[in-house]
C-alpha cells in the first residue's frame, strides 16, 4: 500500500528536503539551470562545479539570491585528485552531499570541435578528451561521493548523457562511446547501490538552444541548417535548460524514489524510447 501522507495538501513529493547537491559543469547552460532548479526545489545547499572560477561563482551568487547556501568547486572532473580535494572542501563548507548531478560533458572546457572527422580519420589522442570528462568524470565523482551517500542511506545520482548514446549520429563515434559508457556504468551502479537507498539514473538530451545574442539567435533559427535539424523533432524547437532541470528534479526527489537504473530521453521526440 502507498503512504497516503505523501498526498496530503501540505506534502510536496518533489521537495528535496534540504539535501545538498553537487552539480558538475554548472557554470552555464543546462548545468546552471539544474543548479537553480534544485535550489528552488528545496535543496539545502548547492555545490557549483565548473572548470572556470568566474562562471562557477556567478551561478553560486544566483543560488544564494534564492536564499540557499552555495559554494564553488573549481575542478576538472576528469582528474580524480582534483575531485577528491574539491568535494572535501565543499562538504566542509555546506555539508555532506546527498545529490550528485553529473552534467559536465561535451568535449570538456573547450567544447566540441568545429567539425567531427569520420572515426577512421580521427586522431586517437582526441578520443581521450571525450572519455576524460564524459566517462571518467562521472566515475570520479560517483566514486568520491558514494561512501557518504551509503553512510547516510540516502542518495540520488543523475548523469546527463546524450541521444548520441542511443541514436545513430554521424561523425560522433568517440563521443557516443563515452556517453554510452556512462549510461552502462550508471545501470550497473544502480544495481549495487539500491539497497543502500541510492538511486542512479540518466537523462539523455538532444540539441539545446545555443547561447547566442538575440540577433544571432534569430538568424540561426531562420537558417536552413536549423530548420533541417528541427525537422527531426516532434516538438519543433530546441531544448532549454529548464526542460532538463525538470526531469532532474523529479529523479532527485522523493517522487523518484522507486526509479533507478533508467535512461529518460528529454529530447522533443527526436528519438523514441522503446
Amino acid at each position: 500500500m502507498g503512504d497516503d501522507k505523501r498526498w496530503e495538501a501540505s506534502a510536496n513529493p518533489f521537495d528535496l528536503k534540504g539535501g545538498v547537491a553537487l552539480v558538475t559543469g554548472a557554470g552555464q547552460g543546462v548545468g546552471r539551470g539544474i543548479a537553480l532548479t534544485l535550489a528552488a526545489g528545496g535543496a539545502g545547499g548547492i555545490i557549483v562545479n565548473d572548470f572556470f572560477a568566474d562562471r562557477a561563482e556567478a551561478v553560486a551568487e544566483a543560488v544564494r539570491a534564492l536564499g540557499v547556501a552555495a559554494t564553488t568547486m573549481v575542478a576538472d572532473v576528469g582528474d580524480i585528485e582534483q575531485v577528491r580535494h574539491g568535494i572535501a572542501q565543499a562538504e566542509r563548507a555546506i555539508g555532506p552531499i546527498s545529490i550528485l548531478v553529473n552534467n559536465a560533458g561535451n568535449g570538456g572546457p573547450n567544447g566540441f570541435p568545429g567539425q567531427f572527422p569520420l572515426f577512421w580519420e580521427s586522431n586517437p589522442e582526441d578520443w581521450r578528451r571525450f572519455l576524460h570528462v564524459n566517462l571518467f568524470g562521472v566515475m570520479n565523482c560517483c566514486h568520491t561521493v558514494l561512501p557518504g551517500m551509503i553512510a547516510q542511506r540516502r542518495g540520488r545520482i543523475v548523469t546527463i548523457i546524450s541521444d548520441a548514446a542511443r541514436n545513430h549520429e554521424t561523425r560522433q563515434a568517440d563521443y557516443a562511446a563515452a556517453k554510452a559508457g556512462a549510461a552502462g556504468f550508471m545501470r550497473s551502479l544502480a544495481a549495487d547501490a539500491a539497497r543502500f537507498g541510492v538511486t542512479a539514473n540518466c537523462i539523455a538530451i538532444a540539441s539545446i538552444t545555443p547561447n547566442m545574442p538575440p540577433d544571432e539567435m534569430n538568424a540561426f533559427l531562420a537558417s536552413d541548417r536549423a530548420k533541417a535539424q528541427l525537422s527531426h523533432y516532434l516538438v519543433r524547437r530546441f531544448g532549454t535548460p529548464e526542460d532538463v532541470a525538470g526531469m532532474t528534479l523529479l529523479l532527485c526527489s522523493e517522487a523518484g524514489s522507486w526509479i533507478t537504473g533508467q535512461t529518460y530521453p528529454v529530447n522533443g521526440g527526436y528519438s523514441p524510447s522503446l
